[in-house]
């Protein structure tokens, strides 16, 4: 398997998961990574099925050659865990060790893969 194959795979695994947490949404989770509540599941549940959809279409760009490319899966990536990184930062959410872990955790996951994916393609660009 490829780099590139590889790498969307564990992309799409990313997405699919978070997204399957976020459509349902449950309060017993939010409870347990001691994220920030939600006043209404609509919204989360609404980025759930965003993530798992581009979940999905990672999956078409690896297998069968249409869908959403590296390039698309790197600046969704690089946004979401840029802002959630600033709103780590900046957003005085007061949350508990565990969210506080949990969040930064996603931070380095995301941006990691990007700059994984980032570095791929250049290492693609420079040997032909």
């Amino acid at each position: 398997m490829d780099s590139e194959r590889f790498l969307l795979l564990i992309d799409a695994i990313i997405n699919l998961l978070l997204g399957v947490l976020l459509i349902f949404f449950p309060s017993s989770l939010v409870d347990a990574l001691g994220v920030p509540r939600a006043t209404s599941a609509f919204y989360p549940s609404i980025l759930g099925a965003i993530l798992f959809g581009i979940g999905i279409a990672l999956l078409f760009q690896r297998n069968i050659g249409c869908g959403l490319g590296l390039c698309g899966a790197i600046s969704i990536n690089l946004c979401g865990g840029i802002v959630l990184g600033l709103w780590l930062l900046l957003g005085d959410l007061e949350l508990p060790l565990r969210g506080l872990v949990f969040l930064w955790a996603l931070v380095v996951v995301l941006v990691g893969i990007s700059t994984i994916e980032i570095l791929a393609i250049r290492h693609r660009q420079d040997t032909g």
